[in-house]
């Protein structure tokens, strides 16, 4: 609670001195002017630092090698050829300027981690369904053969089947809610055409036990990677035309099915090794998916309505966002929507991302535990080096708390952590409100070259 009222206080004051856009400690430069051009600067966030706190020294540490490799070499030699690679006289956010190399460098270390872990999910799960069932042939046998009475995992099997939820339920779910799918998802979304949308719902049951297999095997989700692979596929069969908001579309659908079916297997998981009712825990799901249709939307509108989202330059940059939607025009485009050179750099990032995975599975453990992670080093590409700033200072504190006192720390790290995050966090909700109301922070703290 302590570090609760520390934190939402902390961005309370905050909210005092950032009058307009570029003003506020959100932007100060504390490695100097020269820095923060290239967003090296510490912005004073709680969140950040709290959530540097619960991430490993491995993921903080990959952001700042993805920061200083992108905003401290990468772009600033990029830059300098302006008027060479690509016009000098383009928009910022311009796809065809610098901006295009941040984003599709991004998406190619993305790509080529969520490649190499796509695979590597798929191999892991093929062996483990073929263990298993060699493994529960033996089971079988020397079970008959010996008589024996049934274990502890039988017990645990054997009170979870009893409340077990007829198949019925879930084919006849699963077709109302695809007929629903089929009638309102293309009047909300023309491009994306009913067969489509079939041929979908048609597919997702077969991915979503693919995945929940393979999460049950590395604890590693990997919807958002079925649902690039549905981008990539739609944006070129649908065309020019419809293939951008097709394909995001059809990303989206395939991912919620195949994420919610992965989380309700690893409750049943949880159900199954606790001997809780698999009916309690399917009811639970339901009610927590039918709260989040519902109070999702309704925070999505109203930080859309009261802040910049989806500003480079903002606080809410949305980065996310626009890594898919290049992703569909890609897609859609082909490599012609790529700057100059960028095809071959992002080649090279792709490899890179490839590369170093491999060098993490299967090098000694050495050496293997320090390879940085490709997935994270994406985010600074994008977004900027003043996060990676953040989560590394959530490093460095627990790095002093467990020197203090190691006992201590491993309790008060998550709590403090928490607290920092949901401080400055609920403040959002008060400065939305202040925002909507026309009531504008009252001080601009900006600095400038004397």
């Amino acid at each position: 609670m302590k570090y609760f009222s520390i934190s939402f206080l902390w961005g309370f004051f905050k909210w005092f001195f950032s009058g307009v856009e570029g003003c506020g400690f959100e932007q100060f430069p504390t490695f100097g002017l020269q820095a923060w051009k290239q967003t090296f600067y510490f912005d004073f966030s709680t969140t950040f630092v709290g959530a540097g706190m619960i991430c490993s020294h491995l993921v903080n540490l990959s952001l700042l090698l993805g920061a200083v490799l992108s905003f401290g070499v990468m772009y600033p030699l990029v830059d300098r050829l302006k008027g060479e690679w690509f016009p000098d006289n383009l928009e910022e956010t311009n796809m065809k300027g610098l901006y295009g190399y941040k984003v599709f460098l991004s998406i190619a270390l993305i790509l080529g981690d969520g490649v190499y872990t796509f695979t590597k999910i798929l191999v892991s799960t093929v062996i483990g369904v073929n263990e298993r069932m060699k493994n529960k042939k033996l089971k079988n046998e020397s079970a008959s053969d010996q008589g024996e009475s049934p274990t502890e995992d039988l017990k645990q099997g054997q009170t979870f089947l009893k409340e077990v939820i007829p198949m019925w339920i879930g084919v006849v779910g699963y077709g109302v809610f695809t007929t629903i799918s089929i009638i309102i998802i293309p009047h909300m979304f023309p491009q994306l055409k009913w067969y489509y949308i079939i041929v979908a719902y048609i597919f997702a049951p077969s991915l979503a036990f693919c995945n929940a297999f393979g999460a049950g095997l590395t604890d590693i989700n990997m919807a958002y990677n079925y649902g690039k692979v549905a981008l990539f596929l739609l944006a070129t069969v649908t065309g020019k035309e419809n293939g951008v908001v097709a394909g995001l579309v059809g990303c989206g659908l395939i991912k919620s099915v195949i994420s919610v079916s992965c989380n309700l297997m690893q409750d049943f998981k949880t159900a199954h090794c606790t001997r809780t009712s698999p009916r309690a825990m399917f009811a639970c799901q339901v009610v927590g998916t039918a709260m989040g249709c519902v109070c999702c939307p309704l925070s999505f509108f109203l930080f859309y309505k009261a802040f910049d989202v989806g500003n480079p330059r903002g606080e809410f940059k949305a980065p996310y966002a626009l890594i898919y939607r290049n992703m569909a025009v890609i897609g859609v485009q082909g490599f012609s929507a790529l700057p100059r050179h960028c095809l071959q750099l992002c080649f090279g990032f792709f490899a890179f991302a490839i590369g170093t995975n491999m060098l993490r599975d299967f090098s000694p453990k050495k050496i293997g535990k320090w390879m940085p992670l490709p997935m994270v080093m994406a985010v600074p590409f994008l977004v900027g080096a003043y996060f990676a700033i953040d989560m590394c200072m959530g490093s460095l504190v627990v790095f002093v708390l467990h020197k203090l006192n190691t006992k201590k720390a491993e309790l008060m790290v998550p709590a403090i952590a928490s607290g920092l995050i949901c401080g400055e966090g609920l403040w959002t909700l008060p400065a939305a409100i202040l925002a909507l109301a026309k009531i504008n922070p009252p001080i601009c703290m900006k600095f400038v070259s004397s």
